[in-house]
């Protein structure tokens, strides 16, 4: 008579010479893994990173993400009921904003954001091609993740001026390898940028070189010496590199401006 089969992985392990027995995932003491069996989901920790600056509604958050509305109402669900987000009103209006379970996420948010401008950015802005209206904005927003702390020991306050799809008034402020970024005219800056939204764009990234836009009328700096580019994280350019080598119009794909720095 044939002997029974085993009726589960651990009683397999028992016998003489058996191989170990698998664990199932969550039988496994893995900080990493148990952390992303809560926020691992897609869009989780955009939708959080959004939420840190200030409570968000519905249709913001999409015009911020580009999130499907399904998607979107599926996150948002999910991370309330994590505890990690709440319904708010403000002044009537619907908003969603994070509990101060969700504000223990900042750290991570850091941290990801950070790994990619270190290691990724250069090749997914080459990708990506040209800027669309919202790219103003979603760039001065993540300033506080491109700032490059060795040299951010300071105070300084930009304002930065944009005009066109896009544009608007920003004030930019370094305070001691600390960076934050509000909407508004600054009550007294240091430096003051002026520039069609889509040329700032490109300067900021590193795709078009400051100086050279400012030669070319293309960028007006007025206050002291310091530039904002000095203090933030760009795209590396091949050393020699100058303004020729940039993007000759502001909204012109970084795959051709790349294309043409390589030698022939």
């Amino acid at each position: 008579m044939d002997q029974e089969a085993p009726s589960s992985p651990a009683a397999a392990a028992t016998g003489p010479g058996a191989a170990p027995a698998i664990p199932r995932p969550g039988q496994i003491f893995c900080p990493v893994g148990r952390a992303l069996d809560r926020i691992g989901d897609r869009w989780t920790l955009v939708l959080v990173r959004h939420l840190l600056g200030a409570p968000r509604g519905f249709q913001e958050l999409r015009s911020r993400t580009g999130i499907a509305p399904r998607v979107l109402s599926a996150r948002l669900r999910e991370l309330a009921a994590e505890g990690f987000v709440e319904p708010v009103r403000e002044g009537g209006r619907p908003l969603y904003a994070l509990t101060a379970s969700g504000r223990t996420l900042e750290p991570i948010v850091a941290a990801i954001a950070r790994w990619w401008v270190l290691h990724a950015m250069e090749a997914h802005v080459a990708e990506a091609g040209g800027f669309t209206s919202t790219s103003a904005r979603s760039i001065l927003e993540s300033l506080p993740f491109l700032l490059r702390e060795e040299r951010a020991d300071v105070e300084r306050t930009f304002e930065v001026r944009l005009s066109g799809p896009g544009g608007g008034v920003w004030t930019v402020r370094i305070d001691h390898r600390r960076c934050t970024v509000s909407t508004g005219f600054a009550e007294r800056a240091d430096v003051r940028y002026t520039a069609e939204a889509r040329v700032w764009c490109a300067v900021a990234l590193g795709l078009l070189d400051a100086r050279d836009a400012v030669k070319r009328g293309l960028l007006t700096k007025d206050g002291g010496p310091d530039a904002l580019d000095h203090y933030f994280h760009q795209i590396a350019r091949p050393p020699g590199a100058g303004a020729r080598d940039a993007a000759t119009t502001p909204d012109r794909p970084a795959r051709a401006a790349k294309r043409e720095r390589r030698p022939r």
